[in-house]
């Protein structure tokens, strides 16, 4: 008997230029603001400031190697204000890790080395 299957959408060629064109905006845009940036990685994190508890972000821009860029605050802070207006529909509020190679977006969620498993 032949059982339906569910398969994923395939984007249209509409979608996957404009998933292009916007990957190659924030790369060039995260390479004037911090050169050499290829990975940005946030995190959302209580602080403490004045006695007040505040939630605040951790940013991290990493090269092609997973290496730490040098960079300012300042630089953090617009990579982060950059991904924010141009991913406006992402849950900023849990761990993120974006790739200006691939232009993918994915939750940034420690894991466990395989190795560890057993």
């Amino acid at each position: 008997m032949n059982t339906p299957e569910r398969t994923a959408a395939v984007p249209s060629a509409a979608d996957a230029e404009k998933h292009a064109t916007r990957t190659a905006v924030i790369a060039r845009q995260l390479d004037q603001i911090a050169p050499g940036a290829v990975r940005v990685r946030t995190v959302p994190v209580q602080a403490d400031r004045d006695g007040e508890q505040r939630l605040t972000t951790w940013v991290a821009l990493d090269d092609a190697l997973g290496g730490p860029i040098k960079a300012d605050r300042d630089a953090h802070r617009a990579a982060r204000g950059l991904l924010r207006r141009m991913l406006p529909a992402a849950d900023w509020t849990r761990p993120q890790v974006y790739d200006a190679i691939t232009g993918a977006l994915a939750v940034d969620e420690p894991t466990m080395p395989e190795v560890l498993h057993r």
